[in-house]
Formats: structure tokens, C-alpha cells, sequence
């Protein structure tokens, strides 16, 4: 089976450290097949970068997969319910030349739109099957984005399959006109070689925090509004002197930093809130140990695989009770909170610093599960494919 995937989940030498789980997941379909992938990367990027970090041809090599990373031309903040046409057409000229050099037996898109309606037309086209994957946000910020909606639902609608991380999103999926049938829920998974317990103060060592008694929370994410990290930073400004000597490491980058940092100086703890930045995925497993408790108060989820990656890690938690979290909250040591209350949220924390609950008999289930589990997706619609075009073969009818 030859899989072409087209997402712009994917790293590229402007963003490094990009959507490491969907890396992963297509690393390990790799493993058993051939795999060509079509990032596309925002016009945007590339004009605020200080020097042009491509080849003159696009194309690279990443974990030895045939990587293209075609520029993506799009109206910033405008015209949102255009956004798929406009993918289509950047990406168009790409797809095709994809689809001549590695003829692919299937389509696969994460990201539901802009990439999933422009994955379904283009591999229409080409007379190829195609499985749309839906993470979170491309579906549960909908309301916040009216303009992607219909189109959104074309791509769900459309599609031979759609890929859904849990069941609050399958329920959605369908809501928006998907068919049940040809929805599948795929849990995300953890490398759990890499994502387990271990020593504390040797993490604390690899990472460069104080192992004296200091405790440690810990955020990983991007520094967005959807993430709640102000209420994340609000909270910690109430948290009493009770809760002892304590830093909040915040991990990841994005356009609330300036923000972040003058709320943080007029708490009165911007000493005690750090800013390191995104991290390259290896090194994560060392700040989920060295962390006393690892906190995500977002607004909207799928299922945030920070969340399962710091419970492989043994790391306790506190998280919203927000999409798929409470799906997962039994696979980790935690409590769930309301989103946007910074009260509740300083409460958990202290809760959960001064009475971790116990940890789970067992953990989050292995990546390889979650690969296994989408390759059993994929091959199905191939399958299907081939069916349908037998069924054609014989009767000169398509059978769908």
C-alpha cells in the first residue's frame, strides 16, 4: 500500500519541532510501507524568516521519507470559507507531479480543512481514495470560525473515512454530516520507550532546574488563547504561600508571549514564570520527569498527547475537562477542572501537589497501536477501491 499524505501537520525547516505525533505516526507506516508526504508551509513563515531554508526545488528528506514542501498563498484572518481553494491551488501542481512519480494507492490528510477538502478533490481527480483525519480544533472551533464550516463538512462528507481521536469528536464528525459508518475512532498513543518513569533528579539534571525542594509546574504547548495559558499564568499568581516555593516552566512558542510575560510582572511572579521556548520532542520525557505536576487549562481539546505523554511518564497532572480529556484523564494521575476559571484551576493545583491521586494500573497504550489501528484504516478504503473497480471491471457499473 502506498500512502501520499497531505497535511500541513508536519515539520519543515521554518517550524522543526511541527506536530511531532503525526511525524511519528507516519514514521512508523513507514515502517511497512511507502510513504511520500506533502507539507505545505504558509507564505507567512517564510517571509518572517531571516534566510530561505529550502532548496530551490522544495523537496527534502525527513526520517527518509520524500518530504515537499510546496508554499501555501493564502488571505490572513480573511476569507477564511476560501481557504481550501486557495490549498488546492498551491498544492495542486505538487499533488500531481506526487501522483505521477510515487503513484500512491491512497490519499491521507490530517486536518480536516483546509487540508482534508482539498485532499478529497485532488485524489478525486486522480481517481484515488482518500481518509481525512480529524485532530480537535479543525472540528470543535468551528463556532469560533463560521466560515470553514460548510466546507469543513464537505471534507467529512466526502471522504472514504474519517479518522477521529475520540468519541466527542465522532459524535461531532457526524453531527456535520459524516457518515457513522465510515467514522473510526483511532487513540492516540505514546512512544513508551521513550514517554516512561524515571529518575527525577537525573531529569532535573538534563533539563537545568533546581532539584532543592523547588516545585516544578509544567506546561507544553503553544502559546495560543485556545490553550488557556493566561488563565494558566492567573492561577498561579493566586496560588498561596502555602503552596511553597514553586516556578512554572512554560514550553512552546506563540503570539501571547508579550502578554504572558507582562501578566506575569504585574502578579508580582514573573521570577517565578520561565519561558524556554519550543523544545525538540527528545527532550521532553526529562521535563515531564522533573516536573512536580503538568498542567494544560485549555479551552477546547482533542486528545492532547502532552497529556498522555506526560501520564507515561508518571507526571500528575491537572487538566480541563475539555473534548477528549475526560476519555483519557483514567490513563494518568490527575483531576479535572471548568475551563476558564483561574480560582479552580490554583485550587487543583495545590490538590494535586499536596495529594498526587494514585497512578493507573496502566498507562497510555503504545504509538505503534495508533499506527497499526490507522493502517488498518487505510488499507480498508484501498480494499474498497479495488473492490469497486473489480465490481466495474464486470458489470461496467461502479459499485460503491
Amino acid at each position: 500500500m502506498r500512502i501520499l499524505a497531505l497535511t500541513n501537520l508536519y515539520p519543515n525547516p521554518y517550524q522543526p519541532h511541527r506536530a511531532a505525533f503525526n511525524r511519528q505516526d507516519l514514521r512508523l507506516l513507514a515502517e511497512r510501507h511507502p510513504v511520500r508526504v506533502i507539507a505545505p508551509i504558509l507564505w507567512t513563515d517564510e517571509r518572517q524568516a531571516a534566510a530561505r531554508l529550502l532548496p530551490p526545488d522544495r523537496r527534502v528528506v525527513h526520517d527518509g521519507l520524500t518530504v515537499d514542501h510546496p508554499r501555501y498563498w493564502y488571505t490572513p484572518k480573511m476569507l477564511r470559507g476560501q481557504y481550501g481553494r486557495f490549498y488546492q491551488w498551491s498544492v495542486g501542481r505538487t499533488f500531481r507531479r506526487a501522483a505521477a512519480e510515487f503513484a500512491p494507492d491512497v490519499v491521507y490528510a490530517p486536518w480536516a480543512y483546509p487540508d482534508g477538502w482539498a485532499g478529497v478533490r485532488l485524489a478525486r481527480r486522480a481517481g484515488l481514495p482518500v481518509v481525512v483525519k480529524v485532530h480537535g480544533s479543525d472540528l470543535r472551533a468551528l463556532e469560533e470560525f463560521p466560515g470553514r464550516r460548510a466546507n469543513t463538512a464537505a471534507a467529512l462528507r466526502e471522504a472514504d473515512a474519517v479518522v477521529v481521536v475520540s468519541r466527542d469528536l465522532a459524535g461531532r464528525a457526524a453531527a456535520l454530516g459524516a457518515d457513522p459508518a465510515r467514522v473510526r475512532v483511532v487513540q492516540n498513543g505514546i512512544d513508551r520507550k521513550t514517554f516512561c518513569p524515571g529518575d527525577r533528579a537525573a531529569a532535573r539534571a538534563a533539563v537545568g532546574v533546581a532539584d532543592d525542594g523547588t516545585r516544578h509546574l509544567l506546561f507544553v504547548g503553544n502559546l495560543l488563547p485556545i490553550k488557556g495559558v493566561d488563565i494558566l499564568v492567573e492561577a498561579c499568581g493566586q496560588l498561596p504561600t502555602a503552596a511553597g516555593r514553586w516556578v512554572l516552566h512554560l514550553i512552546g512558542s506563540g503570539p501571547l508571549r508579550g502578554e504572558l510575560e507582562a501578566r506575569a510582572a504585574a502578579l508580582g511572579v514573573a521570577d517565578r514564570v520561565r519561558f524556554h521556548g519550543p523544545r525538540p520532542h527528545a527532550e521532553l520525557p526529562d521535563w515531564f520527569r522533573a516536573a512536580d505536576l503538568f498542567v494544560l487549562a485549555s479551552r477546547s481539546e482533542g486528545v492532547p498527547n502532552v497529556l498522555l505523554e506526560a501520564a507515561g511518564c508518571g507526571t500528575p497532572f491537572v487538566a480541563t475537562a475539555v473534548g477528549g480529556v475526560p476519555e483519557v484523564a483514567h490513563l494518568g494521575a490527575g483531576v479535572l477542572i471548568p475551563p476558564d476559571d483561574p480560582n479552580r484551576l490554583a485550587a487543583g493545583i495545590v490538590e494535586v501537589l499536596d495529594r498526587p491521586p494514585p497512578a493507573p494500573a496502566e498507562g497510555p497504550r503504545d504509538r505503534r497501536r495508533t499506527a497499526a489501528d490507522l493502517e488498518a484504516v487505510l488499507a480498508s478504503v484501498v480494499s474498497n477501491k479495488e473492490e469497486g473497480t473489480r465490481n466495474t471491471g464486470r458489470s461496467g457499473v461502479r459499485v460503491r
